[in-house]
């Protein structure tokens, strides 16, 4: 029986990564002190991206398993590298809960658009401090505590004794995998509303939630896109994992991008066609003159650029174009958040020091944990080393 395949991280990159850590940490504080509000805005995009790659990866994990798919299998210690990210990115969003007053208009009294009648009471009561203080902590403890469980019976399995402990482990983990589906789709919604929508609590849109998964699933399909495509490129995968992977990833990519652009359209015709000022005043902000180029750029990263290039099955199958693609997904939904979060409190675009110092600084506190992740176990689970020798044999029927 043959060694497992094991990563170990270029030790370059780690201290690369870690510097890039620690100046995004200092010009955090720097920003905190010199411009708050500015800071405290960056903050949250660059956290909340980081929460929902985590999430992202334990919904992609739990799609695999809900659907029994075998393709994914030998790929599964990539999603399960970015699970890790939860309980950092859990952190990071407890520290914003110290800058809401900075970022949200429901943390200050009197904060709250008024409104006459009691159309908007359960909104005002929904948005109340100590509401939105415990459904964000039992999200994050909910989110946190399902991407530790499903990685420990994952490691278990590979060190189960026998077939019988092996089979115990698989089905736990499809178990969870059961239960965290559907709580995923109500916890991303009121995640989705509590940290992105009440920056606006006057605007409303009962699209945005999907919109918003949307975004944050091919966000992750993006990631575990790249990381395969790089490690089979450099051979970390040996001969466990082939192009059909890649093919199906890159299936995927082009699928949820293009469901992506599907809500993104809609929603935008839906407001535009209703005209309803509540509604319009979302998008006049962001399609004015100084956010309109921005906000064209969204659509053609996310969508018209990943729809033309991944349209060929070589490409898909291609280590090289899916590694572009998914990395320009990638920074297309880092865009697609600074545009959902920062037209809320600017008039106009704002690139700087403490913009880029935290959104390279997240870039690699992503790296640090998913490098981590990886080289933790074996890269291809023992249990699925078999199966995926077979599915790589099979590989021309796809």
């Amino acid at each position: 029986m043959s060694a497992p395949l094991r990563f170990e991280a270029s030790r370059r990159g780690v201290r690369a990564a870690l510097a890039l850590v620690v100046v995004g940490a200092a010009v955090a504080v720097y920003g905190l002190i010199a411009d708050p509000a500015r800071t405290w805005l960056s903050l949250l995009v660059d956290s909340f991206y980081v929460l929902s790659l985590g999430v992202a990866a334990v919904f992609f994990f739990a799609t695999q398993r809900l659907t029994s798919a075998r393709w994914s299998r030998p790929i599964r210690r990539v999603p399960e590298a970015f699970m890790a990210l939860l309980p950092v990115a859990a952190i990071l969003m407890i520290i914003l809960w110290f800058g809401r007053h900075a970022i949200f208009p429901w943390a200050e009294p009197g904060g709250m658009p008024h409104h006459h009648g009691g159309g908007h009471a359960g909104r005002d009561t929904y948005l109340q401090p100590g509401f939105v203080a415990i459904r964000m902590a039992t999200i994050l403890l909910i989110w946190a505590w399902f991407a530790v469980r499903i990685r420990r019976i994952s490691l278990a399995q590979d060190r189960a004794k026998d077939a019988s402990e092996r089979a115990l482990a698989e089905r736990r983990l499809n178990r969870h995998a059961a239960v965290f589906a559907p709580i995923f789709a109500f916890t991303f919604s009121a995640a989705a509303y509590d940290w992105v929508i009440s920056l606006e609590p006057d605007w409303f849109s009962t699209m945005f939630a999907v919109y918003a998964f949307a975004g944050a699933f091919v966000q992750g399909i993006a990631a575990v896109a790249l990381t395969t495509a790089v490690l089979m490129r450099r051979g970390r995968f040996g001969e466990e994992v082939g192009r059909e992977q890649l093919h199906d990833l890159g299936k995927m990519l082009f699928a949820f991008s293009t469901f992506w652009a599907y809500i993104w359209v809609c929603q935008y015709l839906l407001i535009w066609y209703g005209n309803i000022p509540e509604e319009v005043t979302y998008y006049l902000r962001r399609t004015n003159e100084s956010w309109l180029l921005l906000f064209l750029l969204n659509l053609i990263i996310n969508w018209i650029v990943p729809f033309f290039a991944l349209m060929k099955v070589r490409a898909k199958r291609s280590p090289r174009a899916l590694i572009a693609v998914s990395a320009l997904v990638l920074v297309g939904h880092w865009l697609d958040l600074y545009i959902l979060v920062m037209p809320a409190k600017w008039a106009a675009p704002r690139f700087g020091l403490i913009e880029l110092a935290l959104a390279v600084g997240s870039a690699a506190l992503i790296y640090l944990i998913a490098v981590r992740g990886l080289a933790r176990a074996p890269l291809v689970p023992a249990s699925e080393a078999v199966a995926a020798g077979d599915g790589a044999s099979r590989g021309g029927e796809s």
